[in-house]
């Protein structure tokens, strides 16, 4: 960078907030979860947002935009290529390095220097705001989301990746997870000894409570990796039922790697006239499909906080969810069914029990419980006590 920023920092309170996931041209829908919680504190503090984006074959630049109500800096590099993996990631971590330079050269210069660093996501984005605290005293607080620390993931990762993480952790002032159960995992690794509990934002309270849906019609909407999120589970659910003389209707809204093996899969136990593959939709689209369902069903295998969930009971509707981390924060008898991980025969008897039962759920009464804890203003004013706390020490 050919210039440095002063050590006073503008006022109002002005955060920079680095994401290593965010939403882009090739996937909108990534780090939606983020953005909203960002829009939350843009509209009580001063936020930019610095997102550093590998693409293949881009031409390096620099951008910065109002989008979305968020001042956006967006700073792109090319994403290497190079069959090595071990060559890839040394290449892309240089890119990223002078990408992020440069980035950073662009928010100095049209937004001021920052009071605070909020990075969401390890490891790249937390390393460069260590060295922003390290070279201008900037303090910085960490949120994490990623179910990598709960799935086995992150315990397979070398004991350097692992130290590098807790230097990382160690030198946050302030640290938030998404759910207790993430914060916990957090803590079982030995990362952190203390953290933060700050929800994601769970959108369409502007709307008004739609009706029941037709009660034999179900809902799955998440990207399509089957060993995370098991919609296999539900197909298989689905074609029990059938046999058992219990007819439903599934609508899955979501793309990915497995979509054509969960379709082949549909095929063959016989419930392709039951299911409908949407594909990937707009936020607002998935909330008009949720309103006209009877009931959403959520069958992962991890979740650190699912705003499915959370969407789904917002729009009055009951919602049956596994025990898989972010879900029991929100289901109760009165809003849906809870079963164990894998339970396909479980989740058959669930669907059958809301589809049978379906006039007890009564849509004021789900929505009213989530409506205070996951609001926009709720988040921003948690995140804002956050930056509070870590500036006062």
């Amino acid at each position: 960078m050919s210039s440095s920023p002063s050590a006073t920092p503008p006022e109002p309170l002005h955060i920079l907030v680095i994401p290593k996931w965010w939403p882009n041209a090739r996937d909108p829908q990534l780090g939606d979860f983020i953005r909203k919680q960002m829009q939350a504190v843009a509209s009580m503090v001063k936020v930019t947002v610095l997102q550093v984006e590998g693409v293949p074959g881009v031409t390096p630049v620099v951008e910065a935009r109002e989008v979305d109500g968020l001042f956006l800096v967006r700073s792109a590099y090319p994403a290497s290529e190079h069959p090595s993996g071990p060559v890839r990631k040394v290449l892309n971590s240089m890119r990223y390095r002078r990408a992020s330079m440069a980035g950073l050269e662009q928010v100095f210069a049209l937004r001021g220097v920052p009071a605070l660093t909020h990075v969401h996501i390890l490891v790249r984005p937390a390393l460069l705001a260590w060295w922003i605290k390290k070279k201008w005293g900037i303090p910085y607080v960490l949120s994490e989301q990623s179910s990598e620390y709960l799935d086995g993931t992150y315990g397979r990762k070398g004991p350097l990746f692992h130290w590098i993480s807790r230097q990382l952790f160690k030198g946050a002032s302030g640290i938030s997870a998404v759910s207790a159960w993430l914060g916990d995992g957090l803590t079982k690794l030995g990362l952190c000894d203390r953290y933060t509990i700050i929800p994601n934002v769970i959108p369409g309270l502007d709307r008004p409570v739609p009706p029941r849906g037709p009660a034999g019609r179900f809902l799955v909407v998440a990207d399509l990796v089957d060993k995370t999120k098991n919609v296999s589970g539900v197909i298989k659910a689905l074609s029990l039922l059938k046999r058992a003389g219990t007819h439903l209707e599934l609508t899955v809204i979501g793309d990915g790697p497995d979509r054509p093996m969960l379709e082949a899969l549909a095929l063959r136990e016989e419930v392709a006239t039951n299911v409908t593959f949407l594909g990937r939709l707009p936020n607002s689209a998935v909330l008009d499909h949720m309103a006209n369902t009877g009931a959403v069903i959520v069958n992962s295998n991890v979740e650190t906080f699912s705003v499915v969930t959370g969407e789904a009971l917002v729009q009055g509707k009951p919602v049956i969810a596994t025990r898989c981390g972010g879900p029991q924060a929100f289901i109760t008898p009165n809003n849906g069914q809870l079963i164990e991980v894998g339970d396909t025969h479980g989740l058959a008897e669930a669907m059958k029990h809301v589809y049978l039962d379906h006039t007890r759920y009564d849509p004021a009464t789900i929505r009213s419980d989530v409506s205070t804890r996951f609001s926009p203003d709720a988040v921003g004013r948690a995140f804002l006590d956050l930056y509070r706390q870590t500036l006062r020490h």
